[in-house]
C-alpha cells in the first residue's frame, strides 16, 4: 500500500500528495483559472473582431473585406495568447511549443505557397483600392465588369456576360488598366471625305451633328481637324469628351449619325478605288 501510495505519477507527485487537500484545491484553482483565461480570450477576441468590422462598416470609403479579413485575424491572435497563458497555468514549457507552431507555420507557408500569394495580393487590392466592385476594367489582358473582389481572386463579368475568375496575384501583378476611375473619357474618330469636298462644310457638318448629342460635353474643347490626306480621302481627327459611363455607346452612335449627316449634306464620303490599265501587247 505505501508502495502505491508513494508512485510518482504526474509533476513529481505522488499519489499521496495527490489526495490531499491542498493539492486538490490547487488543482481546481488551476482548472478554474484556465477556464476563465479561455472565457476572457474569447470575449476580447470576440470584442476586437467586432471593432474592426465596424470600423469597416462605419465609413463608406473603406471596404468591408479587409475588415473582415482583419478581424478574424484579430480574434485568432488573441485566442492563440490564451492558450498559450493557459498552459502556463499547467506549467508546460510554452517555448518549445511556440517553435513546433512556428516549424509546422513555416512548413505550411511553403506548401501553400501560391494560395498565400493570392490572399497577399487581396489584402494590397482590398486596402489599396485599384479597382472597386462595377469598376469597367481590363486585368491581364480580360476587359471585363468587376462583380466580386475577395481575398483570394477577382471576379469579372465580360461584356458577353461570361465569369472571369483571376486569382489575385495576377491581378496585382499587372498592369490594371481601369475605365471607370475617371468620370470623364474622350471619345475620338476618323472620318473620311472625298478630295473635291467642301472641307469647311464637312468639318461644321460634324460638329453640329456630334455637340448636338446631349452626352457630348462642350468643355474641354472639342477638337475637329484635317490631321492626314490619305490615298483616296481627307480625314478629319474628331476627339470629344462625355461621361465614362456613355463612352461606347456614344462612339458607336456617332458613327452612323455623323455619316447619315455628311450624306445629307452632300460631302463625298470615298471608298478606296484601284485603277487598273490593260497595255495591249
Amino acid at each position: 500500500m505505501d508502495t502505491l501510495l508513494n508512485t510518482v505519477l504526474w509533476d513529481g507527485k505522488t499519489v499521496s500528495d495527490l489526495l490531499t487537500i491542498e493539492f486538490l484545491a490547487s488543482a481546481v484553482g488551476s482548472v478554474l483559472g484556465a477556464l476563465l483565461i479561455l472565457f476572457v480570450g474569447f470575449m476580447i477576441g470576440g470584442w476586437a473582431r467586432k471593432r474592426l468590422i465596424g470600423m469597416g462598416q462605419t465609413y463608406a470609403h473603406l471596404d468591408i473585406t479587409l475588415f473582415n479579413f482583419l478581424g478574424n485575424i484579430a480574434r485568432y491572435i488573441v485566442i492563440g495568447f490564451a492558450f498559450l497563458f493557459v498552459l502556463n497555468t499547467f506549467g508546460v514549457q510554452t517555448t518549445s511549443f511556440v517553435a513546433v507552431i512556428g516549424a509546422a507555420g513555416l512548413a505550411i507557408g511553403l506548401a501553400l505557397q501560391g494560395t498565400l500569394s493570392n490572399v497577399a495580393a487581396g489584402v494590397m487590392i482590398v486596402f489599396f483600392r485599384p479597382i472597386k466592385i462595377s469598376d469597367f476594367v481590363e486585368v491581364n489582358g480580360q476587359m471585363g465588369t468587376v462583380k466580386d473582389i475577395t481575398l483570394n481572386y477577382t471576379e469579372l463579368a465580360a461584356v458577353s456576360n461570361v465569369q472571369i475568375i483571376i486569382p489575385n496575384s495576377q491581378v496585382w501583378g499587372n498592369t490594371i488598366i481601369n475605365y471607370s476611375s475617371y468620370p470623364t473619357r474622350r471619345a475620338e474618330w476618323v472620318f473620311g471625305v472625298g478630295y473635291g469636298a467642301n472641307l469647311k462644310l464637312a468639318e461644321e457638318t460634324i460638329r453640329t451633328t456630334i455637340l448636338a448629342d446631349p452626352r457630348a460635353k462642350a468643355d474641354p474643347e472639342p477638337f475637329i481637324q484635317v490631321n492626314n490626306l490619305g490615298d483616296s480621302s481627307v480625314d478629319f481627327l474628331v476627339r470629344v469628351w462625355c461621361d465614362s459611363g456613355d463612352y461606347f455607346t456614344f462612339q458607336a452612335d456617332m458613327k452612323r449619325k455623323v455619316k447619315e449627316a455628311l450624306d445629307a449634306a452632300g460631302v463625298d464620303i470615298p471608298f478606296p478605288t484601284r485603277t487598273v490599265v490593260q497595255v495591249q501587247g
